[in-house]
Parts: structure tokens; C-alpha cells; sequence
């Protein structure tokens, strides 16, 4: 069964996270000497402008999963810096504006989680009869896990995401430059693991297990890092955000 409004939940999640994973990719950039960006127009809240169709599309489709496995994963348009002006050194900058997003995802998803933990005591009351404040809750937990969730996947050493500019950052030049020729791969390898690597599990039935079921699985993570922070932890992330 798909729950329609929570996968409408986890696109407008996803839609603003992503804006602000990479506004925090910008401002870091600004920071470090790079304006490139911020001169590309990166540095708004307009959430076009952040928008990848493919990661969004991938989004979407894994939104209208059957329930538990909506999740609300993809990657945005990707902000690219000039290494070379920023005031660390090419490689050093590129590092840390690659950890920027993922980190900035996280401190989100944690401080909206911490958010629950507050306003929950006053919505409890409310709960047992009280369609709006269930769903509040439900959008405020669906908002952590997204932001975590974004968080997690970006570390994966794919192109366009963060992992591969991490890699990228880390490897000495030749080995960089035999990397980077997997960029041209990397959004299929990503969408052949979240979606053709399930489909084939599926159909040998094979037993549960994070690489066949990549999106599932950090969703849980996700999901288990939110509940570090609200009362009931995972067990109360998992049901309020299944309503």
C-alpha cells in the first residue's frame, strides 16, 4: 500500500532539503574565496534552481514506494567551485565544501528532530483525536529523516554526489584524474543500484540486506540517528512517520 500524503510529505521534504544542501555547499565556497556560485545565483532559496531532474525524478519515484520503503533520496543540481580561488588550496577546498552539504544536511535533520522533542509534550494532548497535530509531527519527523537520509546518501562515491568530490579531493592527482572518468557513469550506477539491483532481489527473492535494499536501509539509519533525539526514539520516528 502507498501512503499518498506521506509521499507528497517526503517531496516537499526533499524539495527543501535539497535547497538548503546546497545552499550550504555556496556559502562555504564564499567563505573559503570562491564567489563563482553565489555569482552563479546558487546562493537563494528558489528551489528551481537546485533542481536536478534525474535526482529529483529519483525522488519521486521511491516517494510512492509501498509502505515501509518510502523514502525521500535523490541528489540536486550539483554547485561547482573554482579550487583554485579558494584561500586553502585547490584540493583542501574542494574538501570541505564537498563535507559542507552532507554536514549542513545533518545538523538540520537533528536540530528539526530536537524540535519534536519539544513541541511534542504540548501536542500530545492533542494527538488522540487531533488530525493536525498528528500530521504536524508526522512532517516535522518526515522533514528529520529526509535531511539525514540526504546526508548518508551523499557519502557514497558516486557522481554527482558528494562522496565522489570527497574521493576526488582525497586522491593523489593521477589517481584523481582515472576517478574522474567515472563521473560520466555515476547516475546510472546510482539508479541501477537503487532501483534495477531491488528489482532483481525481488525477483530471486533473496533475504533482506542493505545492498540489495539500499534505500530501505538508510532510511533506517536515518531513522535511528533522528531517534537519538525524540522521546520513544526509533520506534516513534518509525510511527509517526508512517501515519
Amino acid at each position: 500500500m502507498i501512503n499518498v500524503l506521506l509521499a507528497l510529505m517526503i517531496i516537499v521534504s526533499f524539495l527543501i532539503a535539497i535547497a538548503l544542501h546546497e545552499i550550504a555547499h555556496v556559502m562555504m565556497a564564499s567563505w573559503l574565496g570562491d564567489h563563482t556560485p553565489r555569482a552563479e545565483g546558487r546562493l537563494t532559496l528558489r528551489i528551481p534552481e537546485h533542481i536536478d531532474p534525474i535526482g529529483l525524478l529519483m525522488c519521486v519515484v521511491l516517494a510512492f514506494q509501498p509502505i515501509p520503503f518510502q523514502v525521500g533520496l535523490g541528489w540536486g543540481k550539483p554547485v561547482k567551485p573554482d579550487p583554485w580561488k579558494m584561500r586553502i588550496g585547490p584540493n583542501r577546498g574542494l574538501l570541505v565544501v564537498a563535507l559542507a552539504g552532507p554536514v549542513f544536511s545533518l545538523i538540520v535533520g537533528m536540530l528539526v528532530g530536537g524540535l519534536v522533542h519539544f513541541v511534542y509534550p504540548y501536542l500530545y494532548p492533542f494527538l488522540k483525536d487531533g488530525f493536525f497535530p498528528q500530521h504536524v509531527l508526522q512532517f516535522l519527523i518526515v522533514f528529520a529523516c529526509t535531511n539525514v537520509g540526504i546526508a548518508i546518501f551523499n557519502l557514497i562515491p558516486l557522481y554527482p554526489l558528494d562522496g565522489y568530490q570527497i574521493v576526488y579531493a582525497l586522491l593523489p592527482n593521477r589517481q584523481a584524474a582515472q576517478f574522474e572518468r567515472s563521473a560520466a557513469y555515476g547516475p546510472f550506477i546510482i539508479l541501477a543500484i537503487f532501483f534495477f539491483l531491488p528489482f532483481l532481489a525481488q525477483i530471486a527473492r533473496l533475504p533482506s540486506n542493505p545492498i540489495f535494499e539500499p534505500a530501505f536501509f538508510i532510511w533506517q539509519g536515518a531513522a535511528s540517528l533522528v531517534g537519538l533525539v525524540i522521546p520513544g526514539g526509533f520506534s516513534m520516528v518509525s510511527y509517526f512517520y508512517m501515519l
